[in-house]
């Protein structure tokens, strides 16, 4: 019995390289349509289903390789605007609605230069923000950390195709998620804030849908706007400046301090202010928790989906707060 215990054992290791040597370039690049794709697992097809909604401007919030919340999300829009309306979140009509967007491929190579490695990076990120007022800038914690964000990737899935690699030497080659590394260009006309799906939708000036972000919208202990707003400011690597009548969880201050710019600042790399004292829609530290962890009544999106749209919002635009369930709808 124990013998039988340990030979088990032993061929479980013997798998585990062969599973991640098998998630390479090719195999997410050759993926195939499939019906069953987990949650929780790191897939072939789940990636390239992510990178293929990045392009489209559908996102998916992290490229973490699961068919998640936000990529559901974002295949259910996709597919809306295709004029689809399967009964799965992913079917194979969509999928070649998706494979007909990008004809390139989803992992690419890359090698790590002395800007991603040069930093300076922080030692620690501290937890609270009465402890980051003494900081000089919010910057990431690690060259790791720099280069998932730049491809629009979690760590945990750049640290899966890349096995025993150091993120921390340039000349390095990696594999990564072939996104845009330029902006588009976007013609914005309206932005639609939904508080119940908690999402974002950027509308052209005919009305067409021409992106999509997953979003964390409000909290109860301050709630987002109803109504319509208008967009007042939009400003890359902003400053955060807490107000202590705000009187947020965890932060002990009675007086107002400014917190100094940075990807890891709370606001994230942008501030798209609104027309209501406070509230804005900007970037994260936390990729991982947009539209899954509460905001301090504002809009919160990756940093790289906030700055597509706030490079392209101009002063004035309408951004309209909607919530279904209060107009009877579904959500």
């Amino acid at each position: 019995m124990i013998r039988a215990f340990v030979a088990t054992i032993v061929s479980g290791w013997l798998v585990l390289p062969a599973l991640a040597a098998s998630l390479d370039a090719a195999a997410v690049n050759n993926a195939e349509y499939s019906s069953k794709l987990s949650t929780d697992s790191i897939e072939a097809a789940a990636i390239r289903i992510q990178f293929l909604l990045d392009r489209a401007r559908f996102s998916p919030g992290e490229i973490d390789g699961k068919l998640g919340e936000n990529a559901q999300k974002a295949l259910k829009a996709f597919a809306e605007s295709k004029g689809l309306t399967p009964d799965k979140v992913l079917t194979e009509d969509v999928w070649k609605m998706l494979v007909t967007a990008s004809a390139d491929a989803a992992i690419v190579e890359y090698t790590i230069s002395e800007s991603d490695v040069k930093g300076p990076f922080l030692e620690k990120l501290p937890a609270k923000m009465d402890d980051m007022k003494s900081l000089k800038a919010l910057g990431y914690t690690s060259p790791r950390e720099a280069i998932a964000e730049k491809f629009h990737m979690s760590e945990g899935l750049l640290e899966t195709l890349n096995p025993k690699k150091k993120f921390d030497q340039a000349g390095e080659t990696i594999l990564v998620a072939n996104v845009l590394t330029k902006q588009p260009k976007l013609t914005i006309g309206r932005i639609e804030v939904d508080k119940s799906r908690q999402t974002v939708k950027a509308f052209g000036p005919s009305g067409e849908l021409v992106a999509f972000f997953p979003a964390t919208v409000g909290s109860e202990e301050r709630p987002t706007p109803s109504g319509s707003l208008k967009v007042v400011s939009a400003d890359a690597n902003p400053n955060y400046r807490y107000n202590p009548d705000y009187k947020f969880k965890g932060v002990k201050s009675r007086e107002a301090f400014t917190i100094k710019p940075g990807p890891n600042n709370p606001v994230g790399s942008y501030w798209i202010g609104l027309s209501a004292e406070g509230f804005g829609i900007h970037g994260t530290p936390n990729p991982s928790k947009v539209s899954k962890s509460e905001s301090h009544g504002c809009v919160r999106l990756t940093n790289w989906d906030v700055g597509l749209l706030g490079s392209n919002i101009k002063k004035g635009t309408p951004v309209v707060f909607v919530d279904p369930r209060q107009a009877g709808g579904k959500s």
